[in-house]
């Protein structure tokens, strides 16, 4: 079908420590993101779908290391544009 089209992303981070004092490591984790559209002159619909295999993440610490902030869940995105 022309305008169809798909994508596919695969997103590693490596271990990192999370305090001042490097004595809070955060763990590696690896994320797959997927997203498929149709695209026909100045219509263009998508759908992104982040995490798909839902793995439990942290991004980032906030303060002194204390808290630190868990990645996003599955989530699907939908799209739809006009250009004009």
């Amino acid at each position: 079908m022309q305008g169809l089209g798909f994508g596919l992303g695969f997103y590693y981070v490596g271990e990192r420590v999370a305090d001042l004092a490097n004595t809070l490591e955060l763990p590696s984790y690896f994320r797959t993101d997927a997203a498929i559209f149709y695209e026909r002159e100045q219509f263009r619909a998508a759908l992104n779908f982040r995490n798909i295999f839902d793995v439990d993440y942290y991004t980032s610490r906030f303060g002194s290391g204390t808290f630190v902030m868990p990645g996003t869940p599955f989530t699907v995105q939908g799209t739809i544009s006009w250009k004009f």
